[in-house]
């Protein structure tokens, strides 16, 4: 569960998109601004594509077939997670965009032990043998 955080224009639907394709997702990448939910594999295979700016308040997410993809080892990548405050399972790596300068800025973090073991394995040399 990786829940981006960030002001409208931040990257959050670029970093999704890059993510999904580097998954090797060939097809279209679509943003799910109208659809709310853009889905991608299935199973444990799956990334869930969330963006949920378009929501007035959490209950709307009862509707969206969330837990079709509650399942073990799909990642859910969710925008605006803070619409939907206590109907979405807790984030396990929380991405914060901003700008500084004329660059963009990702501060990651971890809320779990399954998101601090994978900001571990990020965080290694490439090539670089786990410990």
């Amino acid at each position: 569960m990786v829940y981006l955080h960030g002001a409208l224009g931040a990257g959050k639907t670029t970093l999704a998109q890059g993510f999904i394709r580097a998954g090797g997702v060939a097809g279209p990448v679509r943003s799910p601004t109208y659809t709310l939910v853009q889905a991608y594999g299935s199973g444990a295979a799956a990334v869930v594509h969330l963006d949920l700016y378009r929501l007035r308040s959490a209950d709307e997410t009862e509707h969206l077939g969330l837990a079709d993809w509650a399942v073990p080892g799909a990642v859910w990548l969710v925008e605006w997670p803070e619409r939907a405050a206590g109907a979405l399972p807790p984030a396990d790596v929380r991405v914060a965009l901003s700008f500084a300068s004329d660059a963009h800025v990702a501060e990651l973090s971890a809320d779990s032990a399954a998101g601090f073991a994978w900001l571990e394995r990020l965080s290694r040399e490439p090539g670089e043998r786990p410990a």
